[in-house]
């Protein structure tokens, strides 16, 4: 299985689907259809486009946001350049981002990052585990916009920091618009918002008044992948449980007019909003805010979960050998353990958490609220020390 969290994850995915990619037959359209379909246009990815699917049951939303912002790029790449060398790619790839790393775009902490270093800073919108897990928005929800860009890049090697600017104010203008006319404001709206402000990285998101005067600004784009990318957005504004109304639809027939977009794919992309939300709404973080305290329980606790499902053989051993550790902790079953107690068991599992690449999540900054996690599922891994220890 492929591990977003260790290196060289890139060169394993790379390996283990040479025959795996999708074939869009020089078709963009079909592949923006397939990657709206994935979820990545609306921030909550749901699968990788493959021809087999990965198992990304034990993934984390980043790590498989990770997987998905990698083969779209790589997709833009072969369309565009009409070449599959991977290695070529990776050095494309690296080249974009480079661009990003400048005075004043300081993205990354090396001057000289890997491909899974600049992809890793791409998905973040939280700058630690605790703010991760306490919000209610973990992946930038925009990052299609990195796909646009690359393309952009490969096909005039233009400096896309510019291009970026101008596809992120073209968003705040029409997500404004959207939402100044919709007729059946809700929560969501808010929500929305929230996810936008978390994503953008080069402007601010304001509210403003429709003025047609707006439209003039998208006539610069003429990709009809950056074409529907727009109305998506617009739609997902424009997303309501309830039936949209006749406003509602005018707004967007003259989104579709003023961007030359046929009527079906207005249709299509409405379709695929709605059916999207009302099928993942369970799943999408930024419909699950409620009581902040208790997201961020529920957030560590899956997370650590599949971390430690990953993880469980090595983690056992390294238990197994940890013999003091074990028994604190089966000690701590029964009686509180002093103050020099807890700082041994702290100590003693950060140190198996530095030798497995996965569990160094616990040593970032905050992760030490997420320890109390990883020891519920200890006795799990060990039953037959803790059975020992009641059984005495």
């Amino acid at each position: 299985m492929i591990n977003p969290s260790a290196n060289g994850w890139i060169n394993k995915f790379f390996s283990e689907n040479k025959s795996n990619y999708k074939d869009y037959n020089d078709d963009m359209l079909t592949f923006y259809h397939d990657v709206r379909t994935s979820g990545f246009i609306y921030g909550h990815v749901i699968r990788i486009n493959l021809i087999k699917q990965l198992d990304t049951k034990l993934l984390s939303s980043d790590e498989i946001t990770k997987i998905a912002l990698l083969n779209s790029l790589f997709s833009v790449f072969k369309l565009v350049t009409k070449t599959e060398d991977e290695i070529v790619f990776i050095e494309k790839a690296i080249e974009f981002y480079k661009f990003l790393h400048q005075k004043g775009n300081l993205l990354f902490s090396k001057s000289n990052p890997n491909l899974e270093e600049c992809i890793a800073t791409r998905i973040q919108t939280n700058e630690n585990i605790f703010a991760k897990n306490f919000s209610h928005i973990i992946t930038n929800a925009l990052l299609f916009m990195d796909v646009l860009a690359f393309k952009k890049y490969l096909e005039t090697f233009d400096n896309p920091i510019n291009y970026l600017k101008k596809v992120e104010e073209s968003t705040i203008v029409l997500v404004s618009n959207a939402l100044s006319v919709k007729e059946n404001p809700s929560q969501y709206d808010d929500l929305l918002v929230k996810l936008f402000e978390n994503s953008l990285r080069y402007t601010k998101f304001y509210r403003k008044q429709l003025e047609h005067s707006d439209f003039e600004q998208f006539e610069k784009f003429d990709s009809i992948i950056e074409k529907l990318y727009l109305l998506d957005l617009a739609t997902m504004a424009m997303w309501s449980d309830d039936e949209i109304t006749t406003i509602e639809k005018d707004y967007l027939y003259t989104l579709c007019a003023e961007l030359h977009i046929e009527e079906n794919e207005y249709v299509i992309s409405l379709q695929n909003i709605d059916s999207y939300i009302k099928q993942y709404k369970n799943e999408i973080p930024y419909f699950n805010y409620s009581n902040p305290v208790k997201h961020f329980y529920e957030q560590s606790n899956k997370t650590v979960t599949k971390l430690i499902t990953r993880n469980g053989k090595r983690l056992t051993k390294e238990l197994k050998e940890s013999k003091e550790l074990v028994r604190l902790l089966a000690k701590s079953t029964s009686t509180d353990l002093s103050k020099e107690e807890k700082k041994k068991v702290k100590k003693q599992l950060l140190d198996i958490c530095k030798s497995i690449p996965s569990l160094t999540i616990f040593l970032l900054p905050g992760g030490g609220l997420l320890l109390p996690i990883l020891i519920k599922y200890i006795p799990q891994l060990l039953p037959s020390a803790f059975n020992e220890n009641l059984e005495e």
